[in-house]
Parts: C-alpha cells; sequence; structure tokens
C-alpha cells in the first residue's frame, strides 16, 4: 500500500464514537446535558470569583482559571460529539482534526500544570501563612498563568507541526471519539520516531514537574498538619485543600485510568469510555466539588443566584 501524502487526506474516522443507531439518541442528550452542565457550572464559579470580592485571593484566581480551562477543554471536544451524533457521522476533517490535536494539548496541559500551581499555592499557605501574601503576591500569579500558557502552547504547536509533516495511508481510524495526538501517530505511514521521541519527552516533562510538584507539595502539608497541636487547626489547615486534593484524584485517577485500560484492554470501546472520564466528566465535576466543600464559593453563588432577575 502506498503512502498517502498529507495534504491527499480528506478526514479520519473517529471510533470511540457508537454505530448502534438506537444508542446515538441517548448518547447525544448525555454529551448535551454533560457539555451545558460543564459550561453553567464552570461559569459560575468564574463569575462568583470575579465577583465577590472575598474571594479575590490567589486561590481562587487560580479556580477560576482552571474553571476557564475546563470550559475551553470541553468545547474542544464536546461540540464535535455532538455534530456527529446529529448527523450519524463518525468523521473529523483533517484540518479539524489537526485543530483539535493542537486545543486538546493547550488546555488539557494547562490544567495539568494548573493542579501543580495550585498545590504550591495550598504548600505556601499551610506551610508558611505568614509569608503567603508575600509570596504569592498578585504578580506571581499572573506570572505563573502566563508563563504555564505560554510553555503548553509552543508544546501544543510543535507537537501539530510535527504531525503535520506525516503521511497517511488509507487506514485512518482513531479508536477515540477526539484526535488524540497519540492515535494520530499510530495511523501514520511515514516514520514516526521523531514524533514519539518529542511526545515521550514533552510527556515525561510537562506532566511529571507538575505531577512531582503536586506530590511534594502535599506530602509537606500532610507533615505540617500532623504537627499541629490542636484538632482544630488540623481540620482548618484539611479543609482549605480537601476540594483541590478531591479534584486532582479525580484528574489523576481516571487520566491514569484511561493509559492503563488503553495499554491493557485491546477494545477501542473501552478505552474510549475511559477516555471520556477524564476529558469529559472531571470538568463536569470539578465547580460540584469546589461550590459543595467550600463556604465562600457557596456564598457567592447565591448571591449571584439572588441578584439574577429569573430567581427574584
Amino acid at each position: 500500500m502506498e503512502p498517502k501524502n498529507q495534504t491527499a487526506v480528506a478526514k479520519f474516522l473517529l471510533l470511540g464514537l457508537t454505530e448502534d443507531l438506537e444508542l446515538q439518541p441517548f448518547l447525544f442528550s448525555l454529551s448535551l446535558t454533560i457539555y451545558l452542565v460543564t459550561v453553567l457550572g464552570n461559569l459560575l464559579i468564574v463569575l462568583a470569583v470575579t465577583s465577590d470580592s472575598h474571594l479575590h485571593s490567589p486561590m481562587y484566581f487560580f479556580l477560576a482559571n482552571l474553571s476557564f480551562t475546563d470550559i475551553c477543554l470541553s468545547t474542544t471536544t464536546i461540540p464535535k460529539i455532538l455534530v456527529n451524533l446529529q448527523a450519524q457521522n463518525q468523521s473529523i476533517t483533517y484540518i479539524g482534526c489537526l485543530t483539535q490535536i493542537y486545543f486538546v494539548l493547550v488546555f488539557a496541559g494547562l490544567e495539568n500544570v494548573l493542579f501543580g500551581v495550585m498545590a504550591y499555592d495550598r504548600f505556601v499557605a499551610i506551610c508558611h501563612p505568614l509569608r503567603y501574601m508575600v509570596i504569592m503576591n498578585p504578580h506571581l500569579c499572573g506570572l505563573l498563568i502566563l508563563l504555564s500558557l505560554f510553555i503548553n502552547i509552543v508544546d501544543a504547536m510543535l507537537h501539530s507541526l510535527m504531525v503535520l509533516r506525516l503521511s497517511f495511508c488509507t487506514d485512518l481510524e482513531i479508536p477515540y471519539f477526539f484526535c488524540k495526538v497519540v492515535q494520530v501517530i499510530k495511523v501514520a505511514c511515514s516514520d514516526t520516531l521523531i514524533n514519539n521521541i518529542f511526545l515521550y519527552f514533552a510527556f515525561k516533562i510537562l506532566g511529571g514537574v507538575p505531577l512531582f510538584g503536586i506530590i511534594f507539595s502535599y506530602t509537606q502539608i500532610a507533615s505540617s498538619i500532623l504537627r499541629m497541636p490542636s484538632v482544630d487547626g488540623m481540620y482548618k489547615a484539611f479543609s482549605t485543600c480537601g476540594s483541590h486534593f478531591s479534584v486532582i484524584s479525580l484528574f489523576y485517577g481516571t487520566g491514569f485510568g484511561s493509559h492503563i485500560s488503553a495499554a491493557l484492554i485491546h477494545s477501542s470501546r473501552k478505552t474510549a469510555v475511559a477516555s471520556v472520564m477524564y476529558t469529559m466528566v472531571t470538568p463536569m465535576m470539578n465547580p460540584f466539588i469546589y461550590s459543595l466543600r467550600n463556604r465562600d464559593v457557596k456564598e457567592a453563588l447565591r448571591k449571584i443566584i439572588r441578584s439574577t432577575p429569573a430567581f427574584q
């Protein structure tokens, strides 16, 4: 089989979507519900943080950025799912696939880095409370967000350009519901050694550094909490990072579960279901976890609801 040049590629087939016509209306309704809940929930978090002066602190600044990133990540994947389910079509154009690869890498990578930054914020707040506002000043917070965004934009651009140089054969089936760079590289006909090497090191660095920071931060946090003399102090310190730890556990737990299932389970359907957990379910759950476990956020949300004409 002669490989075709990438300019001749018309479309990829996303096999993560079901071919069962009777099941597609249910999946469409479920995906639409998840998307609307994700956007509305995270938008409310952003509005609560920006409108309530009590939430103008580094912790909530990072939370608002996380919520905005969740909205962007969901918008990168779910609308295409809805279009394909409605049209009963599993295809995505070559340009659309490259675009999706780029934005998924940007926002998924940014979310990963934000978890590391938020862990560092909790580390400073609990282990160095007297110096918290000095260390986590607005200049540093803004710089961390801009630096994280810049690094992930450059990383996503390099991955996309390296995919652009590949040639593809006629077998363009991707066992996911979106264009994942690893799966797109697998269906290429040309040599992908450089792509795989770059993918490996980028994953190790951009994925490993935030994860190491999270583990280090929470190790120090746990050690500091256990040394506190009073139970009330321990509970208060734990409550300030409980929501963040829950979100991190959900994100990394579902993410690692997806990768493990891809390696051990040779079923595109089951692998796709596992990937749904961290790309769709986790962004939807984040606002609920933070709002249910955080008194300040709940109070800010109540103010927004009371100020809405429909609830007056």
